[in-house]
């Protein structure tokens, strides 16, 4: 299969809030409190998508996955409880969502090796994300692609487990 990996258009934020609400709803099945506080919301997406920061995966055409893909841009990460691995550039991803009938078939893994490409184009080698301490699939996909444990943050009040991987310079 191949995967198409770009910026999403304003058009497909409502396709994009469907593959969210999916994934809240999977957060709220399997008792996860990630999510189920009104965030994300339709609104957030289209901020995403303005700012230039909301990215797609994409095959034959239809909108498979989605998260927003920021560089040096999460202020929570500077109070961070626990140390980061550099403190240099870094790329920070939130939002992760993949559609209900693409679940475990990969997507989540090629939207990680998409992101590491996309921070090696714009000469990054960090990776900075965070996760609810309950998000057993977010976690479980950290620790199977390299990302290590630095401690934690907080969003609305909530503390979450932050990790960063740190890629390597391709040779040139």
């Amino acid at each position: 299969m191949s995967y198409n990996f770009r910026k999403a258009t304003i058009s497909e934020a409502p396709q994009i809030w469907v593959i969210l609400q999916q994934a809240i709803q999977r957060r709220k099945e399997e008792g996860s409190l990630q999510w189920q506080d009104g965030y994300p919301n339709p609104e957030v997406v289209a901020q995403d998508i303005k700012k230039g920061v909301g990215y797609v995966i994409t095959l034959e055409g239809n909108i498979i996955a989605y998260s927003a893909i920021l560089i040096n841009d999460e202020p929570e990460y500077a109070r961070i409880e626990g140390q980061w691995l550099t403190n240099s550039d870094f790329v920070v991803f939130h939002r992760v969502a993949v559609a209900e009938s693409f679940l475990g078939k990969g997507i989540a893994k090629a939207l990680f090796a998409f992101i590491e490409e996309f921070t090696l184009h714009n000469n990054i080698y960090s990776i900075k994300v965070d996760t609810n301490y309950d998000n057993m699939a977010m976690l479980t996909l950290l620790k199977n692609t390299g990302y290590t444990y630095c401690g934690e943050v907080y969003f609305r009040g909530s503390p979450r487990k932050a990790f960063e991987k740190v890629l390597t310079k391709l040779p040139s």
